[in-house]
């Protein structure tokens, strides 16, 4: 297996190796605030293809466009050409996650992933947000802090985390080659309203630029997760220790965030089960409730659950308990193909199912998997190479 191949597997999980137990009757009677309410006949059957309100967005389909890293932005990390062609190509998706984008210009981990940071930037991504609104697309930006996953060779500064835990038995990709993770350093108490600023700041510039909303990053090991999850957090401050307080981060964001584009242009992705980057948690349903719970009172449009794998026990009850405490729009994301992803619509385990692979190497996924074609294979080699070549030359049906 080629390296590249091995960093995609990790990042996004293998679909279907990256990606049944029906809804408890029960938590569907519960549900009240279905985001399906005002877009589909009460007693229509739902599917992949059936319309959604996800928060303030009404999609013509249930058929997401994963955050997918591809690195084409280089080290200015302003959107350009490319980009503008690769994410319009891709409009047909009900709704279109961004790859992670940096909040500051000294938090890279990939050498090349879009950055939102300044003026350049947002007129980057400006012509992004309106080639994709041109074909009738709708498209979320993510926004993410790499934290102890970045590395000086890269921004020239020490990375932060909540800890002084490097991620262990790895190696990253920097200017000078392949080398370990740094020891990052903890962030100080009185420095996290920073971060919080940081994100705020990318939220008036994703509105700038013209995104239908935001989803904040809280997955894969970056700084988010580096708080929420306990193999890392050890902090003896109102961030650490409790729930409640490894929580407190993601949830000052989620607020400063829809002070901005409002709650329902805001959502949420978390992996608590995915151990990417070095990760682990030893309370991950309770932590999923929790986080739901409070992303319910918010009203907070959309929660993303990355799973490992869907059908997994383990990820199969957090999916439930999700379900349970979050009204909103519950999106699944890890292993889906069409016929599991119409099944978990159907049962009402999910709201929407979020694809990555399969959008990556298929721009028009929606029209194949209504036609129930072939998919394209995804070109592992060129995954994170510079140049239109496994990137925007992806035939269409209609090619």
């Amino acid at each position: 297996m080629s390296d590249a191949q091995r960093l995609f597997n990790a990042l996004y999980a293998a679909m279907p190796g990256i990606l049944d137990q029906p809804l408890n009757p029960a938590l569907a009677a519960a549900k009240t605030t279905s985001p399906d309410s005002s877009v589909s006949g009460a007693h229509m059957p739902l599917d992949l293809f059936s319309p959604l309100n996800l928060g303030a967005l009404a999609l013509p389909n249930r058929i997401l466009m994963a955050p997918l890293t591809r690195t084409r932005a280089g080290t200015t990390h302003i959107p350009n050409d490319l980009m503008v062609e690769y994410y319009s190509q891709r409009a047909g998706a009900g709704l279109i996650f961004t790859e992670c984008t940096l909040i500051s210009p000294d938090a890279s981990a990939y050498l090349g992933e879009g950055g939102l940071f300044d003026e350049a930037t947002q007129a980057g991504w400006m012509r992004v947000t309106e080639a994709v609104h041109a074909k009738g697309g709708r498209i979320f930006m993510q926004v993410w802090h790499a934290g102890r996953a970045a590395h000086s060779d890269i921004n020239g500064v020490q990375p932060i985390s909540s800890s002084n835990k490097p991620i262990r038995n790895d190696l990253t990709h920097t200017p000078k080659g392949k080398v370990p993770y740094e020891t990052p350093r903890p962030l100080r108490t009185e420095e996290i309203p920073g971060i919080v600023e940081l994100f705020r700041q990318s939220a008036i510039r994703a509105k700038a630029a013209g995104f239908d909303g935001i989803q904040i990053h809280g997955a894969h090991g970056d700084l988010v997760d580096q708080f929420l999850r306990d193999s890392v957090n050890d902090r003896s401050d109102q961030y650490g220790g409790s729930i409640e307080n490894r929580a407190r981060l993601l949830l000052e964001i989620v607020d400063a965030t829809a002070s901005v584009l409002g709650a329902d242009r805001v959502g949420v992705r978390i992996s608590p089960l995915v151990a990417f980057n070095d990760m682990a948690e030893s309370q991950p349903k309770e932590l999923v409730e929790y986080v739901a719970k409070e992303l319910q009172k918010r009203g907070v449009g959309h929660l993303e659950l990355r799973h490992e794998q869907w059908d997994q026990p383990a990820e199969l009850e957090l999916a439930k308990i999700a379900r349970e405490h979050y009204k909103g729009a519950l999106l699944l994301n890890g292993g889906f193909d069409a016929d599991s992803g119409h099944a978990a619509i159907r049962e009402g385990r999910a709201d929407a199912i979020v694809y990555g692979k399969a959008f990556l190497a298929n721009p028009d996924l929606v029209q194949r998997f209504a036609k129930k074609a072939a998919l394209n294979a995804v070109d592992f080699t060129t995954l994170y190479s510079p140049g239109g070549k496994g990137y925007t030359d992806y035939p269409t049906l209609a090619a």
